[in-house]
Parts: C-alpha cells; sequence; structure tokens
C-alpha cells in the first residue's frame, strides 16, 4: 500500500444524539493532530419533529431500496442534504483529483527517466533476460510497492481512472511485457485485462480488446482455483463490452465459458447467457430455453428451488405449442416435483397431467411419469377432480346418444340401420305415415302442440344411451373405473316454462352449446332434448356440479334418475366403445353435462359434452302435446320388447328353419293392434300359432297340415302381417309366434322387422310405438346332399311325385300351404312371373333332407329340411334328348405336384321309339370364358366366395328340337385354357328306343377355380331306312344342342 495515500478525515455527527458542541470539540482536537485542511465535520439529522419533507428521494438515483416503509431520511432537512453536497463536492475537487494529478505527474516523470526511450527499454530486456532460468513459482515474484513494476502500475490505473485512457494504454502495454517475461501470470491476466477496458473506452480496435480479454480469460483459468473469481470478474466485463456493441449472441458465449462447475456461479451465467440469446438478432428462442433449463438444473444442485422453479417456468413458454415434446415433458415433470417439494400440491399436479398421456415417451418413461402422479395425489389425501382429464383419451367425435320415443329398438344392430330404411317399412303400418305419405313433415306439426317444436321425445322410465369411446395412448396397462355420466335434473314449473324453457328453444334453432338437456313433459314422462348456451368456464365454478361430478351428492332412493357405472382396464393403444345409460324416474329437465371417471382410484376426470360433436340417434322432432287438466296424473308408458329365438348361427342354401318370436310387456298398460312388415319375406315370413303345437319338420306333413286344417295360401298376400285383433300383450307372461325362415340366397343377408303396436288411454300424446328389431343371417352355398339323399317329394303344380322307393305316404309334405307355398310366392315374385297359370310351363318344388355328418352317410337326418324352388319351366318339348353331367361338383388338389384329373360321365337319354346316333363334341376352354363368368375365378390364395349356380343344374335338362334356346359359344382355336378335355374330340353312341346310355369323360384342370363346363355339343340323327324315311312324318330327323352348365370347384389342398 502507498504510505503517503491521500487520507481526510470526517466527523459525522447525528443531531438526535445531542447538541454539536461535543462534535466541534472533537473538531479542534484532530485538527491539531492531522492539520487543519484534512478534518471537516458534517452534522445530520437536524430536524426534530420531521416536520420538513423531503419531496425527492436522495438514494433514488443510487438503486436503493428507499420504500416508505422504511422512512430513509426522515429527520434530513434541506440544510442536512445541501451540507452533504458541498462536503462531496468540496472532497472530490479539492482533495482526490489533485491528488491523483500530481501523483501522475511525478509518477510519470519517473517512468519516463528510467524505462522509457530506447536506452532504457534496451536495458530493461538485457537484464530481464537473464531471469529466464529463474523457476515458476505461483504467484510470480513478489514486486514492492516501490518498485519501477509498481509504479507503472499505479500510473496506468490513475489514468484510466482519470479517463486519460491514451497514458493509461501506454503504461499498461509497458508493464504488460515486464509481467510476461517475469512470469507473474495473474500480474500480467490483470494488466491484459485492464488493457481491454481501455481499448473498448477508446472505441478504437475491437479486435485487440477482445484479444486482451481473450488473453486475460484465459491466463485466469490456467491458474485454477487462484484464479476462478478473477476470471469471473473478467468475463463479466468482457460480455458486458459486448452487450454494449450489441453482440449478444458472442456475450452468450461467454457467459457459458464462466459457468464453470460450480453450482450457483454456474446457474447465474447460464441465465444470463439465455437473456443474451433472446435480445440477439435473429432471435434465438429454442437456445434461450434451453439454457434457462440448464440454470435451472444447477439452480435446483445448490437447493435454490425458486430459482429453478422460476427459469423452468419461463422456459416453459418457449417449448409450449412446439414439437419438441420430450423438453416439454421434461419441465413439466420437473416442475411438479418442485412444486410438490415446496408444498404447492395442486399446482404440481397440474404439471404432472400435462405429461399423463406422452405419447412419444419410451414405456419406461411412461410407467416412471403415471407412478410418480399417483404417488404425489396419495400424498396429498384427497381425491382430486380434474377437468379434461387426457388419461384416458375421451373420443368425443364417436360420442352417439341413443334415446326412444315412439321408436324402439331390439338391439344395437337395429339402431345402426339407417332411418329411411325403418321409414320405408312403417310407411303402410303406422296410420299417420300411410294417410301423409311424403307430406310427414306436415302432419308432424298437426299432431305435436308449438311448446315443444324443435325437440326429441323419449319415455321416462327407459334407458338413454350414450355410446363414448375411451382410448389409451401410453404403452402401458391403466385402471379405469366408476365411469359414469354427469347429469343433473331440474323440476318443471311454470316459471321454467315461461321464461327458460322458451330461451333453450330459441337456441336450438340458432345457437351451438356444449350441454344437452332433457325435458320430461307432463302427462308421459316424455323427455324433449334442448340445448342451454353456457360456458365451460361457469360450469367449473358451479359448485353443484363438483358436488355432482365428486359422486356424494345425493343418495340413490331419492336420486330423480340412475345412473350406470362401468369399470374396465385398458392394454397399451387400446380403444373401448362403452355405453353407459341414465334412466329418469320423474318428470322434469335433464341435463347430460358429461361424463366422469376415476382414473387408479386416485383421480376423478370429468369431460363435458359438446352439442356439435354428439351424434343423436333419434332425429324425428315430434313434441308432446298440452295438457288441459288442472290436475295431472304421472303414467308410464308400455314398452314391448321382442327378441326371435333358435336362430340359427349358420345355414345352407334352401334350408328351412322353424323361429320362434318372443314378444314382451313388462308394464301393467296392455298393447294392441299389432301389425308386422319385414324387409324381406323371401327369407323370412311368420306362421301360424299351431305350426308351435308339433316338432319341426313334422308340422308341414301333410297330415299334421290336414288335422290343424291350415286353409291353403291365397294368390294374393299383404304386404305386413296383421296378428289377430283379440291379442293382447300384458303382463310378465310372453307372447310366443312361430316364424318360418329360408336361406333364399347364400351370403350374409340382413333382415329388419317392424312391429307396430298401439297404446291403451295411457297418453294422448304417443299414441302408438313401432319396435324394430335387424338380425344378420350367413347361408352357405349348399349342403352335402345327392340324388340318393332326396327322400321327400317334388311339388309340381300341386301334384307329389315321390323321387325315392324307400319313402313312406307319411314324409310327404304339404306344399300347397305355408310356409312352402308362400316362400314359393316370393320366388316367382323373384323372378317376375306372378302366380297365374301359363300354359307349357311348370314350377317345381324341391324338398330333401341331407345325409348325417360323419363317417357313417347311411341315414338321413330329418331334423333338417330343404326346400328348392324352380319357377316357370317350360315343358313343351319334342326333342328326343335327355342328358344329364355327372360327376364330383368340389375337389381338392396339390397343383404344385401336378395336374387335376377329373373322371365324369354324360348320361344320355333316347325317349322316341326309334334308335338315334348322338356324337357328343368337346372342346376346349378359353381363358376368357372357362371361370364361369368371373373373370378371376377363385384363386389358390382366395378359395372362398358365392357364386350364382342356377338350380337347373341339380335336375334334367329337356333338349330344344330347334337349337335355338342356346348358342354355341366360339372359342378360340390358338389358345389355351384353365383346363381342357382328354381323350378324343368326338364320341359317337348308337342309343336304341327309349334306352339310356353312359358315356365317359375326362378333364384336365391346370390351376384352381370354379368352371362352368358347358362347352360340348350333342349331334343327334335318326337311324332309319329310305322307306321308314318316306313314311315318316315332318319331324326333323337331326339337331345339334349345346352343352348345359355344370359348375365345378377345383381347389388347391393344404
Amino acid at each position: 500500500m502507498d504510505p503517503k495515500i491521500l487520507k481526510h478525515y470526517i466527523i459525522l455527527h447525528d443531531n438526535q444524539d445531542g447538541p454539536p458542541d461535543k462534535a466541534s470539540k472533537i473538531l479542534q482536537d484532530m485538527k491539531s493532530t492531522f492539520g487543519s485542511n484534512d478534518c471537516q465535520l458534517l452534522c445530520i439529522n437536524s430536524s426534530q419533529d420531521r416536520a420538513v419533507e423531503i419531496e425527492d428521494d436522495p438514494w433514488s438515483s443510487w438503486g436503493l431500496d428507499s420504500s416508505p416503509a422504511k422512512h430513509l431520511g426522515g429527520f434530513l432537512s434541506t440544510e442536512d442534504i445541501d451540507e452533504m453536497k458541498v462536503l462531496m463536492n468540496d472532497l472530490t475537487t479539492k482533495h482526490i483529483i489533485p491528488h491523483m494529478e500530481q501523483k501522475i505527474r511525478v509518477l510519470n516523470q519517473q517512468v519516463s527517466a528510467t524505462r522509457k526511450g530506447f536506452r532504457n527499454q534496451i536495458k530493461n530486456l538485457w537484464w530481464r533476460k537473464g531471469k529466464d532460468d529463474t523457476p515458476d513459482t505461483p504467484d510470480g515474484p513478489a514486486y514492492t510497492f516501490s518498485s519501477i513494476e509498481s509504479q507503472i502500475r499505479i500510473l496506468g490505473d490513475y489514468a484510466f481512472m482519470l479517463r486519460d485512457y491514451d497514458l493509461a494504454l501506454s503504461n499498461y502495454r509497458l508493464i504488460s511485457t515486464d509481467y510476461k517475461l517475469d512470469k507473474a501470470w495473474k500480474r500480467y491476466a490483470g494488466v491484459q485485462e485492464m488493457m481491454a477496458l481501455t481499448y473498448f473506452m477508446l472505441d478504437q480496435s475491437r479486435k485487440d480488446a477482445e484479444y486482451c480479454m481473450e488473453t486475460a480469460f484465459s491466463t485466469y483459468i490456467k491458474l485454477g482455483l487462484r484464479g476462478q473469481q478473477n476470471a469471473i470478474r473478467c468475463g463479466l466485463w468482457w460480455a458486458e463490452m459486448l452487450k454494449a456493441r450489441e453482440e449478444y449472441k458472442e456475450a452468450a458465449g461467454v457467459y457459458f465459458r464462466v459457468s464453470g462447475e460450480e453450482p450457483l456461479v454456474s446457474a447465474v451465467m447460464l441465465e444470463q447467457a439465455s437473456y443474451c440469446y433472446l435480445f440477439s438478432v435473429p432471435l434465438m428462442l429454442r437456445k434461450y430455453g434451453f439454457h434457462l433449463i440448464l440454470s435451472g438444473d444447477s439452480y435446483k444442485k445448490c437447493d435454490q428451488t425458486k430459482h429453478a422453479i422460476r427459469t423452468y417456468k419461463a422456459a416453459l413458454y418457449v417449448f409450449k405449442g412446439t414439437s419438441w415434446g420430450l423438453i416439454r415433458d421434461h419441465i413439466h415433470f420437473q416442475l411438479g416435483k418442485w412444486f410438490a417439494f415446496l408444498g404447492m400440491f395442486d399446482v404440481a399436479i397440474e404439471h404432472m397431467l400435462e405429461i399423463l398421456a406422452c405419447t412419444h415417451q419410451s414405456k419406461a418413461a411412461q410407467e416412471l411419469f403415471l407412478g410418480d402422479f399417483l404417488e404425489l395425489v396419495q400424498k396429498t389425501g384427497k381425491t382430486f377432480e380434474v377437468c379434461r382429464l387426457r388419461l384416458p383419451v375421451v373420443r368425443l367425435p364417436s360420442l352417439r346418444v341413443v334415446f326412444e320415443d315412439h321408436r324402439t329398438y331390439a338391439s344395437p344392430a337395429a339402431v345402426s340401420v339407417k332411418e329411411s330404411l325403418w321409414r320405408s317399412l312403417e310407411e303402410e303400418i303406422i296410420p299417420s305415415l300411410s294417410a301423409a305419405k311424403t307430406n310427414w313433415l306436415e302432419m308432424h306439426t298437426k299432431l305435436v302442440s308449438k311448446e315443444y317444436k324443435e325437440s326429441n321425445m323419449c319415455v321416462a322410465g327407459e334407458a338413454i344411451k350414450v355410446d363414448i369411446g375411451f382410448r389409451n395412448p401410453l404403452q402401458i396397462p391403466i385402471s379405469v373405473s366408476n365411469v359414469s355420466l354427469v347429469c343433473m335434473h331440474f323440476v318443471k314449473t311454470e316459471e321454467m316454462q315461461s321464461s327458460m324453457w322458451k330461451a333453450y328453444t330459441f337456441n336450438i334453432v340458432n345457437l351451438f352449446s356444449p350441454f344437452l338437456f332433457l325435458l320430461i313433459a307432463d302427462l308421459s314422462h316424455l323427455l324433449i332434448l334442448a340445448d342451454e348456451i353456457s360456458s365451460s368456464t361457469n360450469l367449473q365454478n358451479d359448485e353443484h356440479l363438483r358436488k355432482l361430478i365428486a359422486g356424494g351428492e345425493v343418495d340413490a332412493d331419492n336420486c330423480p334418475f340412475m345412473l350406470s357405472e362401468v369399470d374396465f382396464s385398458l392394454s397399451g393403444g387400446e380403444t373401448l366403445v362403452v355405453q353407459l345409460t341414465v334412466t329418469p324416474k320423474v318428470e322434469g329437465m335433464l341435463k347430460l353435462v358429461g361424463v366422469r371417471w376415476k382414473l387408479s382410484g386416485s383421480v376423478v376426470g370429468f369431460q363435458t359434452f359438446d352439442s356439435g360433436q354428439v351424434k343423436k340417434r333419434n332425429a324425428r322432432r315430434a313434441k308432446p302435446k298440452q295438457s288441459h287438466g288442472n290436475e295431472l296424473k304421472f303414467l308410464s308408458l308400455p314398452r314391448l320388447e321382442g327378441s326371435i329365438n333358435y336362430l340359427p348361427k349358420r345355414s345352407y342354401l334352401g334350408e328351412l328353419h322353424r323361429l320362434v318370436l318372443e314378444l314382451k310387456n313388462q308394464s301393467e298398460f296392455p298393447v294392441k293392434n299389432l301389425k308386422m312388415k319385414i324387409s324381406h319375406p323371401r327369407f323370412l315370413i311368420l306362421g301360424s300359432p299351431e305350426a308351435l303345437d308339433s316338432e319341426f319338420p313334422a308340422c308341414l306333413r301333410k297330415e299334421n297340415s290336414e288335422k290343424h286344417g291350415d286353409a291353403a295360401c291365397c294368390d294374393e298376400r299383404p304386404s305386413f302381417f296383421e296378428f289377430p285383433e283379440d291379442l293382447v300383450i300384458q303382463g310378465k307372461e310372453p307372447v310366443l309366434w312361430p316364424l318360418w325362415f329360408r336361406a333364399a340366397l347364400p351370403g350374409s343377408i340382413s333382415l329388419h322387422i317392424t312391429i307396430y303396436y298401439e297404446v291403451g288411454d295411457v297418453s294422448v300424446v304417443m299414441r302408438y310405438r313401432t319396435l324394430r328389431m335387424s338380425y344378420n343371417f350367413e347361408n352357405g352355398r349348399k349342403s352335402t346332399i345327392s340324388e340318393e339323399d332326396v327322400i321327400s317329394n317334388v311339388g309340381s303344380r300341386g301334384s307329389d311325385v315321390r323321387l325315392d322307393a324307400q319313402v313312406d305316404n307319411e314324409d310327404l309334405f304339404d306344399v300347397s300351404r305355408s310356409p312352402v307355398a308362400d316362400f314359393h310366392h316370393y320366388e316367382r315374385l323373384q323372378e317376375g312371373t306372378s302366380d297365374q297359370s301359363h300354359s307349357g310351363t311348370v314350377d317345381f318344388i324341391l324338398i330333401s333332407h341331407p345325409r348325417k355328418s360323419g363317417p357313417s352317410t347311411e341315414f338321413t337326418d330329418h331334423s333338417r329340411l330343404f326346400s328348392h324352388h324352380a319357377c316357370h319351366c317350360s315343358v313343351a318339348s319334342g326333342g328326343p334328348l335327355y342328358w344329364l353331367m355327372d360327376g364330383p361338383r368340389t375337389i381338392y388338389h396339390d397343383f404344385f405336384s401336378s395336374f387335376c384329373e377329373i373322371n365324369m360321365s354324360l348320361r344320355i337319354h333316347n325317349s322316341l321309339d326309334a334308335p338315334i346316333s348322338v356324337r357328343v363334341n368337346t372342346g376346349d376352354s378359353s381363358p376368357s370364358t372357362s371361370h364361369s363368368g368371373h373373370p378371376s375365378g377363385v384363386a389358390s390364395e382366395n378359395q372362398t366366395g358365392w357364386h350364382d349356380i342356377s338350380l337347373s343344374n341339380e335336375i334334367k335338362v329337356t333338349s330344344d328340337p330347334l337349337g335355338i334356346t342356346r348358342s354355341v359359344r366360339q372359342l378360340p382355336a390358338n389358345s389355351v385354357g384353365p383346363y381342357v378335355w382328354c381323350g378324343s374330340s368326338s364320341t359317337k353312341v348308337q342309343l336304341a328306343p327309349l334306352s339310356t346310355v353312359e358315356v365317359p369323360v375326362q378333364l384336365s384342370v391346370f390351376t384352381p377355380g370354379t368352371y362352368d363346363i358347358s362347352n360340348y355339343q350333342l349331334h343327334w340323327e335318326l337311324l332309319q331306312s329310305e322307306s321308314e324315311a318316306r313314311d315318316a312324318d315332318s319331324r326333323p330327323s337331326s339337331g345339334t344342342y349345346p352343352g348345359q352348365s355344370f359348375y365345378l370347384t377345383v381347389l388347391q389342398s393344404t
């Protein structure tokens, strides 16, 4: 330290402690000791009663905290403040600055005499060269205050303080070389640091300033712990220099270098670096957020949790709404843990909720997040209600409300059927619709009162079903329990009718709202769907709604509605559609607010419904009528329940089944005047009640039909079926009615049934209701039956023909009565023919039993019955030939080993009383015509499918003598199809009168498929002498017939 440092003594006296006499005495003693020019007295707090108010805060310009609560300077008078200003002005101008100027002149003369000039520089360099071999000590050589190196450094510092930067820079350069040669690295770094600041103040060379600062910082870093604080100071100066030049990006890099390994220093420097990225051009937001996260981690390491939360919250605004999901999840997860550490559990849970549905995270991370969240909730000891909890995800687009008014549904399958289809079925059986037809909207207006326009009706006491989908977005399984609807019930009063209900009705037409309302009408407990204009914010503040969500509202006995609850588990990525129900018990208004659930038994989540996203299944806008009585009696409407028993899982083409229609009415009020209409009577018709008295198929035999006295079916049949007028369904006893089902076509068949019934004097609004039923059937192409299996009878315009000699007369079936005659009627309608007779035509009904399946097929399965119908078949023929292709229908073969050879036979019958000669010509198939009209056939990789095979293949075909029924196929001669005929291409045989011959034929099939084996021709010619030919009549003596269709299926064996 400079022994001749400037000294000035000030006596500070507080006038509140006593009069200034004692201070003046002390001042005189000090002047006698230290000199009169170096001693001074300063009195403060001269105001006695704080009467003088200071408008300007004297410490405000220095950034000190002078809040009104502290009352700083309250006893300072104006004279005190003026005296302090005069004292500091005199101290600066009369003592400090003159002393520094004098010191600079003295030191400058000494340095100029000893170190400046060429001679002194050479001398100093020569003298210091001899010190190269000296050992390198940590702090370098010791310099005394009186040494020339110390004097040069003092000279440079004084010049810098007095803003003589050129003089300061020349001295810093001079001493820098000495420190470097003496290996005084710490002093060398300090001089380099001051040189950089001097360059910066001169605003000359930015390169030299940065170079000096880089040298100083690097030298401090090399010194290790001894230079750490100096390095931090140097880095801060460096960063401030760069920020002053608006080089924020470079300043951020300096802060990052200064951060080091000490947590608190690193946290502060990284935070400052993030702010530099925020002010840089262009804006670097992601680096700003990234360095804030690094700063927050460093703050947490040194237990500065609040600072860590502050930096993380600032970083959250950067990554919110971006694709950087992993960083965002990390921020929410850490904030959740830190807020929980501070005891702020509500805020902690809010952040943890943001990462529950993190689909982009790994399975281990998802397990960690969910486990910590549930553990945090358990620590709070209470249940949290979370709006729009994202685990599981509620699929609002799949939300669907299903309710019933006059239209009721027997199964979910019936609900999914289009309304237009049901309306077309009900046009004839509903009196109002049949009278109005297409003008049903006008009819609707007349039937419904004006109060309930733009509303939908359903009946109280019947469940309102809500189908809603839940999806697990995670890879881990989750448990969801207590899933139920959130509803609110209001009693309908006159005030509600006059004010609130009118507002709801208006809002339905013009606005969208997030909630659904159900209003129960007076007379019949009818529910009317409407909307309310409200906001989700008001919903959150509704205390009553919060009680509903919590589930602790009222007990089940006093609740005006019943709710169903569902528990389920979802595996990773699974989606499940859950059906929830609410059943109102009393009249009023029911509000469907949303759905609630409990996640892992800890967190209650709920989701509000948006009416714009709800699919309302019931689209009819019907309203109840006004009540005209003063006293109202609330009664329940009856509801008919129906089902079909003994449904077959799978049927084959032509198979008959007896089903049972079961109808129930659980209400105490009866239903009557039932009507029923079926969408496809070709497949399903109603029978008579007597059909249930005996077993199937014995009830269809002639003897049983005659005993029951069933009348033959008339030619004209109504489009719908009316139940007997005296039939009344009431109570728990069901009504059973037989139904007849026949697989008229192969494939999947959908049958829709609607039952109309009228309600008693229960409601003046809803006089009738309908029950809608829908079923799907799967019909196979054919059963495994052959000619020997046909043991019943064939009906031909009312006559019976037995095909098997072993059949008894008791096994004959009555084809002139229902259901066979009814099914035959609809088959004729399907083919475009009526029941009127045509000359030369005949209808065939083939009734058959199949063989029993198993190793032995010698016995017939009498429990199954098949009926096949061929309508309007021509019998007018004078041709001599009848033929039938005989052979297997389906074959399995391994085409990888070889092609398939199939042996078949052609049975030809001569119906003339004269011998004839027949020549069978076979032709190969072509690629475009061999697959039975199906371009692709049935490939080996797709061996299933239905093919429209005519019934004429199952019976003997009558020939046409003129050969004009079908034309011969022209096959390309140079093409090879998927199969060819083997052996001779022409075979000639002679047939005696009224005889039959069997011609063997063989095919070679090269690829799997279904083929129409009809590419052959039969040429016949009478064998007669010349005299017989002259005596013969004008009948043809020769002709040509094309082959008839025979479908053969060849499949690849497995």
